[in-house]
């Protein structure tokens, strides 16, 4: 069977359409990050003013994240009447939404000058900056650009407490739209490996309305915490944006005061009083650390590589001055970080792991544990973690693995991580160790796929960058569908300005995996993470570990991928360089393609490597035409089977 069509899905252009909707607004695209610019040619200060009425009824979306996970906190940041979205979204007034969950967010948009805008407004926090606002904070619904625009005054020197004018991006229907039936305009927040007609599918929407809308041609790329103007011809539903219609909405309770606080007195005073104590016990333990690294840390000369501090590379500094001083920095952000983790006392963690039983232990340091009938994998550490825990309580993303709760005990410290029931990815793709584990292709196109979702999150949407450095099957783990979530605890800040690299004289990572610059110089920058990638998906693709793999070259990897890719018997070939266990059972095509971009991957010069967002669009293009081979694979075995 011939599937050379599925992969033309991906080149397709409209041709002279017929439809009648002019484009409403420019796409944003990659314009989010460039704050200096003054170009609107791409949308990047608001929408324009173009619409047939200069105030309209319009709608956003928002993903719940803490600490904006209940009707309230979510209404009070945006700037909505928390009546209607409980309503909208047919919910309680004094409801929470689950993490992640898509909330559908009514406002009035209205001209203010030559843009459309609804506005809210906002107090500045610590370390806020007008980028991290817009794209972590507001998730992508204003730009650094129209915040500055709004507060020029402010702009120089961001002062703590303070409260910005923002502008959030929304729009009202053009003459054009409104005569082919359009109504209202929902901002659509994109996220990662989305397409223009999956998202207008959800709603309801043409796909060719909601590209005409957006000035986007079929085959352009759309990008995460960007957004897509999505017409409507009827309100949104919640039943839309969650896998099954909720309950109708109880009885409207009187509107809660808009933050993230309840109005009981009482209760928040006992809210004060728990936080208060937790507060003091965990300075107390604190405490502890900063003596210990004062009193013991010398005596500690040889460390385990793959635990020391990235902060000590490359740099020599008095060490008891830097761990103090990086001691009380902690302390300081503790209080942040006990909003998105929670502070566990060690009862509780000897409780969870049956005293650190043998039975419980996973491997290393690393044991399952119990907490609150549901499973967690606990992490013992020694040393000082206080980046670790900084970074991995700010990040939260389907594809990584999330820190839930931390706790310190006598000189060490316990993470409680996501528990992923079905290991490292290292078991299921190498089967030299002879156990049935094993994967259809289908889902190593959707393991790769989530692998390079959250690395091009590390990479492009964290503050600032941060890159893995040792990605390999391990230190990937598999939840219960089979979906991919990389460990990252030993990733690090890219240092380096734009296009240039950091340098470190500590080398730390997996043999193979490691890229040549990085090896021979210490250069880190993402393109590190490109190349374990690739070695990554060669292992996926072949089921062979990279060791075995090494074993058909001399010392260049690229050398094994010569036969699938220039050879004139290359078809041949590739059934031959495909995982047997796979039966034959994949498409052909696809399977080139990713060849290919292994080979992209894993080029010696790191400028020559695509970036991880390149990556996540290929294989977003791939995972498409994935479903659509599958169905056809199905189609056509079913008639064999009947026979």
């Amino acid at each position: 069977m011939n599937y050379s069509h599925l992969i033309s899905v991906f080149t397709i252009i409209l041709a002279s359409s017929s439809v009648s909707i002019l484009a409403q607004q420019p796409y944003i695209g990659k314009g989010t990050n460039a704050c200096d610019s003054q170009d609107n040619s791409n949308s990047a200060f608001g929408y324009f003013c173009n619409g047939v009425n200069r105030s309209c009824q319009s709608y956003l979306t928002f993903r719940s994240q803490p600490p904006f996970t209940s009707v309230a906190t979510i209404s009070s940041l945006l700037g909505s009447d928390p009546l209607e979205l409980s309503q909208l979204n047919s919910v309680a007034q004094n409801a929470t939404f689950d993490t992640n969950q898509m909330v559908l967010v009514p406002v009035t948009c209205s001209c203010s000058g030559q843009y459309y805008q609804t506005n809210t407004s906002y107090v500045i926090k610590k370390d806020d900056t007008f980028l991290t606002i817009a794209n972590n904070t507001l998730q992508g619904l204003s730009t650094c650009h129209a915040i500055n625009a709004e507060n020029k005054e402010q702009a120089s020197n961001l002062v703590l407490g303070s409260r910005l004018n923002v502008p959030l991006r929304c729009a009202c229907p053009t003459k054009n739209q409104t005569d082919d039936g359009t109504k209202y305009l929902l901002s659509y927040l994109v996220t990662f490996g989305e397409f223009v007609s999956l998202i207008s599918d959800k709603f309801g929407s043409d796909t060719r309305a909601t590209l005409a809308a957006n000035g986007l041609s079929e085959n352009d790329t759309i990008f995460p915490f960007t957004t897509l103007l999505v017409p409507l011809l009827n309100p949104p539903l919640s039943s839309q944006v969650v896998g099954n219609s909720p309950p109708p909405p109880l009885p409207s309770s009187p509107t809660p005061p808009a933050v993230p606080v309840s109005n009981d007195s009482s209760k928040k005073t006992w809210i004060y009083v728990v936080v208060g104590v937790v507060g003091g016990v965990v300075a107390l333990f604190l405490l502890g650390v900063v003596i210990f690294f004062l009193f013991f840390r010398k005596r500690q000369k040889k460390a385990d590589p793959r635990f020391v501090s990235e902060s000590f590379e490359a740099v020599e500094k008095p060490l008891n001055k830097k761990v103090e001083d990086e001691s009380e920095e902690f302390l300081e952000s503790l209080s942040s970080i006990a909003q998105s983790v929670k502070i566990y006392k060690f009862e509780e963690i000897k409780t969870a792991t049956e005293n650190f039983s043998p039975t419980c232990l996973i491997k290393g340091s690393v044991y399952r544990g119990t907490i609150n009938g549901d499973f967690a994998a606990i992490k013992k550490m020694s040393g000082d973690v206080s980046k670790e825990i900084n970074l991995l309580s700010k990040i939260n993303h389907f594809n990584l693995i999330s820190l839930s709760g931390i706790c310190f005990q006598d000189g060490h410290w316990y993470l409680v991580y996501e528990y992923a029931s079905n290991g490292p990815l290292s078991d299921w793709i190498c089967h030299q160790n002879g156990d049935q584990k094993s994967l259809n292709w289908t889902q190593r196109v959707q393991i790769s796929l989530d692998v390079a979702t959250g690395l091009n999150y590390l990479h492009s949407y964290t503050s600032p960058p941060h890159v893995h450095k040792d990605l390999n099957g391990s230190n990937i783990f598999l939840d219960g569908d089979l979906r991919a979530k990389p460990n990252f605890g030993l990733a690090r800040s890219a240092d380096g300005e734009e296009g240039e690299f950091a340098l470190t004289r500590h080398i730390v990572g997996t043999q193979g995996y490691m890229a040549p610059e990085y090896l021979e110089n210490g250069l880190v920058s993402p393109k590190l993470d490109v190349y374990a990638f690739g070695v990554l998906l060669l292992e996926i693709l072949t089921g062979n570990e990279v060791s075995v793999l090494y074993e058909g070259s001399n010392t260049n990897l690229a050398e094994v991928l010569i036969p699938v890719l220039h050879d004139e018997n290359a078809k041949e070939n590739l059934s031959n360089f495909i995982d047997p266990s796979l039966q034959g059972k994949y498409p052909a095509e696809l399977a080139i393609a990713i060849v290919r971009l292994i080979d992209n991957c894993i080029k010696k010069d790191p400028s020559h490597r695509p970036g991880m967002d390149e990556i996540v669009q290929s294989l977003s293009r791939i995972m498409t035409a994935t479903h659509s081979w599958e169905m056809s694979y199905s189609i056509s075995v079913s008639p064999q089977r009947l026979s």
